[in-house]
């Protein structure tokens, strides 16, 4: 495969700015010739609705999703259907992966959500998933003849914490529902939807690590019943699974998944050492490879569900490779984001790190090049597109965030902390909420008020706090704090049927990560062995440095690190380091020795 760093600059830059117009003009032609004029978002048509005196109907659609696929041909295009939008409507289609504010916004309405909004931008109503063509066409009439909004049943939390710490009452909920939400009997959390939960297994890995052993149950059982997402011919995971059992998945392949549980099963095996989660992060890797990256090593957004869009594909996905590729291959949408690609970078940092293959590290750093030429904007941000409609959008600056971050993990190269450093600056002036704690999922931008999500929120604190002990800096720590209030919150924390990435996070807040360092020269072998063993070391919650004294002071000189004229490494934790290890044996010991805050115990058995 070509990566980035092998194009001539103008080739690259040429395939960055064009790469997907083809796959735009391909979707525009897509399908059958719809009866409805479906418009691009544009703040213009709520003047136009006030001006005609009707109401905006959106429809908030996935690429890759079957029911979406549905709502197309048989919804609207209906001619009940299609003539009550004419006369009282002006519809806008919009592709939920190209725009992150709206669908941060209406993530809870599922794809296909209908959203009717009125000319001052209030929503009307707001409905999930697939509608038939009969109730659209009630639904649609009824709205005409009454234009009120809706209640929302979820309400707005009235006040927020005060404290970035969880209060005694909210940690001890969250830790029951962390134990009563989970599938005892099949793994994952308990519900008809069944996928697994990342923040659930890490903290559970968490807890492992400190000798609990029924978060290592958990953590076991929801990876075990996560394998049977797995696409066993293609590799690649599905996205979610029906009817209350691991067995009737639905076949959409997401980018951002694909990162999400590569990452998970790679960590997983760095902390257990089994061989079927290192399997799993690599069926994954090799379908990303071979369906979801550009000729130019960037990631792709999503394959579809369906071969013919439209038609279940359960048939077609019980076949082996040969057989599917002799029928066709399910659209892959060849938008690259940012977004995907920063995830996917984390993503390839973790497999590198539990691995040390140096193919997977070369991918990232490729995927990170490109996106530097291609999605970079002034100050330290990210676009999302080519080109963009709206935004900047806190995911992608996040996203690429997190991958500099993990980049400067396991590399040590200090571009990357101060690539990382730039994107927590944009996000701050950017997407920091003024009223209230939190960041938000867009700056304000026209009538709409972007959304404040939990899981945006999640990463974005984890980022800022992991990023204040590699660099430093208080501001970043204060960051963290700020979305922390929001997540503690208890109407927020206590939102969702678990949020055990909330616990996770306020221990993090809470504590040191286990701190490993080697001093010697990037060049000497020795040096080199010593940091591929800190990488290996199964701690959840850590930090990797790698201080090379002829580049001058580290980034954050918290320690005092002697220069011994060899290669040494140094465990820190809990106020106290460790004498020097000069090998990788001494090394683990050591961190097993003084690691206390991960656990310092040994691997899952």
């Amino acid at each position: 495969m070509r990566t980035l760093s092998r194009l001539p600059p103008l080739a690259l830059t040429l395939a960055l700015l064009f790469g997907s117009l083809a796959a735009d003009l391909a979707r525009a032609s897509d399908g059958k010739p719809s009866l409805i004029a479906w418009r691009a978002w544009d703040e213009a048509q709520f003047e136009q609705a006030r001006r005609e005196h009707k109401l905006i109907l959106l429809d908030l659609e996935a690429v890759w999703c079957h029911w979406c696929h549905v709502m197309d041909q048989v919804t609207y295009n209906d001619p009940a259907v299609a003539a009550k939008v004419a006369r009282d409507f002006l519809p806008v289609k919009v592709d939920h992966d190209a725009r992150p504010d709206l669908a941060e916004r209406y993530r809870d309405y599922g794809w296909p959500a209908t959203i009717i909004l009125d000319a001052d931008g209030r929503d009307i109503v707001k409905r999930a998933g697939y509608i038939e063509p009969a109730a659209m066409a009630r639904l649609l009439q009824a709205v005409v003849d009454d234009p009120s909004p809706e209640q929302d049943a979820a309400r707005p939390a009235q006040g927020f914490s005060l404290s970035a710490q969880l209060d005694a009452a909210t940690r001890a909920e969250l830790e029951r529902r962390f134990i009563a939400s989970h599938d005892k009997r099949l793994g994952g959390l308990r519900g008809a939807m069944k996928l697994v939960d990342r923040d659930t297994v890490e903290y559970a890995l968490l807890r492992a690590r400190q000798g609990d052993a029924g978060a290592a149950r958990i953590a076991r059982q929801d990876l075990d019943a996560g394998l049977k997402l797995i696409d066993p011919a293609w590799g690649g995971v599905y996205q979610y699974s029906t009817h209350g059992d691991w067995s009737h998945p639905h076949y959409e392949k997401l980018a951002a998944q694909q990162a999400a549980y590569l990452r998970l099963y790679a960590l997983a095996y760095r902390v257990t050492g089994e061989a079927r989660h290192l399997k799993a992060a690599q069926a994954i890797r090799r379908y990303v490879q071979s369906f979801l990256t550009s000729p130019e090593g960037l990631i792709y957004t999503s394959q579809d569900a369906d071969l013919k869009p439209g038609e279940k594909a359960h048939a077609y996905f019980r076949l082996k490779a040969p057989a599917r590729r002799a029928l066709g291959i399910p659209r892959v949408d060849r938008h690259v984001y940012a977004r995907e690609n920063g995830l996917m970078i984390a993503a390839y940092a973790m497999l590198y790190s539990a691995t040390g293959d140096q193919a997977v590290l070369d991918d990232a750093l490729a995927i990170a090049q490109g996106m530097n030429v291609g999605r970079a904007l002034a100050e330290g941000g990210f676009r999302h597109d080519r080109r963009d409609s709206a935004g900047p959008y806190l995911s992608d600056t996040l996203a690429m965030g997190q991958g500099f971050l993990a980049l400067f993990e396991v590399t040590g190269q200090r571009e990357w902390l101060r690539r990382a450093k730039a994107a927590a600056e944009f996000i701050d002036s950017r997407f920091r909420a003024a009223a209230q704690p939190g960041y938000a999922s867009a700056a304000r931008s026209g009538r709409l008020a972007p959304g404040i999500s939990i899981d945006e929120n999640l990463a974005v604190a984890r980022f800022f706090n992991l990023l204040a002990r590699y660099g430093g800096r208080e501001v970043d720590r204060a960051r963290a704090e700020h979305a922390m209030k929001y997540l503690a919150t208890p109407a927020i924390a206590r939102a969702r049927i678990t949020e055990a990435g909330v616990l996770q996070l306020d221990w993090e807040l809470a504590n040191d990560p286990v701190h490993l360092t080697v001093v010697g020269a990037r060049d000497d072998t020795r040096a080199q062995a010593l940091h591929r063993a800190a990488l290996a070391y199964p701690a959840v919650y850590r930090r990797i440095d790698w201080w090379d004294p002829r580049e001058g002071p580290m980034d954050n000189p918290d320690v005092r690190y002697p220069d011994l004229g060899k290669p040494a490494a140094f465990v820190c934790g809990a106020g106290r380091c460790s004498l020097p290890a000069y090998s990788a044996e001494s090394l683990v010991q050591l961190a097993d020795a003084l690691g206390q805050q991960d656990g310092g115990v040994e691997r899952l058995q």
